[in-house]
């Protein structure tokens, strides 16, 4: 008997290897992998290039989106994972509710490892200075695997997949 599908969310704030973590899992796992920042809307993208940080309102639609792409894999069978940042309990919440299989996965650093993996990278519209605002809105999960970001990404993604097998 096969497992049913999942969905795993790769959550935390900009910077903390979502998109890196979530290409090596589709690569080792086989499954397909969505970067959630591909799914926002031209002015989420457009306010966050400028510096301002996304509101609930702004948020809604994106979520509602991601919801509705969970859903339609577990509704295949097909597991899937996606890279969202999920910083608050009720945009988890939004993302899970009625998708049986989900789990949270948060890869977590502090917040000057991250700042200056920030610093590093080029082209992408997230500023390294927006960083604080997201440390401040995360929302630390209660129900999620937890793993520490500060060592290589194959230990990153050998941990998670460890830690999947054991949920």
């Amino acid at each position: 008997m096969s497992n049913p599908p999942q969905a795993v969310v790769l959550m935390g704030v900009s910077g903390c290897g979502k998109t890196s973590v979530g290409a090596e899992l589709s690569r080792i796992l086989g499954w397909p992998f969505f970067d959630g920042d591909d799914f926002h809307p031209p002015e989420n993208v457009a306010k966050m290039a400028a510096g301002i940080p996304l509101n609930d309102d702004d948020r809604a639609p994106w979520l509602a989106n991601l919801h509705d792409l969970i859903a339609e894999h577990l509704r295949r069978g097909q597991s899937v994972l996606l890279a969202c940042s999920a910083l608050k309990q009720k945009y988890r919440t939004q993302l899970a509710a009625g998708n049986p299989g989900t789990v949270f996965v948060h890869l977590k650093g502090d917040f000057d490892l991250i700042f200056g993996r920030m610093q590093a990278r080029a082209g992408h519209y997230m500023k390294a200075e927006m960083l604080r605002s997201q440390f401040a809105t995360l929302e630390e999960p209660t129900e999620a695997l937890t793993v520490d970001i500060n060592q290589n990404l194959d230990r990153i993604v050998v941990e998670i997949i460890t830690q999947l097998k054991k949920s």
